[in-house]
């Protein structure tokens, strides 16, 4: 393997595949209900990720038994999940709410952790202490911040409503009790180059995180962003896929080995995307591509990061 995959931790880590099941329990955001804006972030619309049997009005385990019957045509190997809390900002409550509801994930018989997305201005020390309770219990907990950028500039201009050193702060602090860390970054979001998004792998490699995702921009139907695009489309570097992938390659070979990569491309729906210039190819398809592309330009990931030499990066390579 040319780059750390996630996948292969998770299946040593456990001795099986483990999939995710999304479970929405009714969070929001800050920056939808008013606390620091309404309509929340310009590309963002939660329908466009969040399955459909994910609905908040049903329990947790109600959610969690769907979600495995739903993943069971295309995973019968799966025997294990993880709940994955992905809609809105999973710590944005109070924390008696988030122990009823983390709770009832964990208690399911095929729940072997949980994954909680959230922001970085969402968590403070009380919350982390209880996720780290949870840790030190035996319980898998991973939070994965959506940080989309390392530039406050494209933060601000995005409508974030934080910065990066709140990001960097949160994620810092999560490490230092540890527990288990991931960030999430797009790649195209307007205003930024190609050099300045090639630039943000030396300060992600800088980052206590256990893993990332990345994904390219994708303009989804309805948002503020589509119509920024449809007025303004020279704010935006965007790909074909080919450039993609020689830029995530180039991407790679300038990030820290250690961390592992989760995902590197999105794939919303195509009813919610305003263009599909990749066509209908699925993920594992284009994971193939990237493979090949690696083989032909031999390289791997972290070819060009300072620190690649330490003795770390032989688990991986």
């Amino acid at each position: 393997m040319r780059y750390n995959a996630a996948t292969g931790w998770f299946k040593k880590t456990f001795g099986e595949r483990l999939q995710k099941v999304a479970v929405n329990a009714g969070f929001t955001c800050p920056n939808r209900d008013g606390t620091l804006g309404t309509g929340g972030c310009t590309y963002c619309l939660n329908e466009a990720f969040n399955p459909s049997y994910c609905q908040p009005h049903k329990p947790v385990a109600q959610q969690i038994e769907e979600g495995i019957m739903f993943h069971a045509v295309r995973y019968r190997r799966a025997e294990k999940f993880l709940a994955y809390f992905q809609a809105y900002s999973n710590t944005y409550a109070p924390l008696a709410q988030l122990r009823e509801i983390y709770r009832q994930a964990l208690e399911h018989p095929k729940i072997a952790g949980i994954v909680i997305g959230t922001r970085p201005d969402c968590v403070d020390g009380e919350k982390l202490d209880y996720f780290a309770t949870l840790v030190q219990q035996g319980k898998f907990v991973q939070i994965e911040y959506g940080v989309e950028s390392c530039c406050d500039r494209t933060l601000q201009h995005i409508h974030r409503g934080h910065t990066f050193a709140q990001a960097k702060a949160a994620i810092t602090q999560t490490a230092d009790r540890g527990i288990r860390t991931g960030a999430h970054f797009i790649f195209g979001l307007p205003g930024e180059t190609r050099d300045e998004m090639l630039a943000s792998a030396a300060v992600i490699s800088a980052l206590p995180l256990d893993s990332v995702k990345f994904h390219q921009l994708q303009v989804i139907k309805g948002t503020v962003m589509e119509r920024e695009f449809a007025q303004y489309p020279e704010r935006f570097v965007t790909f074909t896929l080919p450039e993609y992938l020689d830029f995530f390659i180039d991407f790679l070979e300038r990030l820290t080995p250690n961390i592992m990569i989760e995902r590197f491309i999105g794939e919303a729906p195509p009813r919610f995307v305003n263009r599909t210039v990749w066509g209908l190819l699925r993920n594992v398809e284009i994971l193939r591509m990237l493979e090949k592309r690696l083989e032909e330009r031999d390289t791997r990931q972290g070819r060009l990061f300072a620190g690649h030499e330490n003795e770390m990066s032989s688990k991986f390579f």
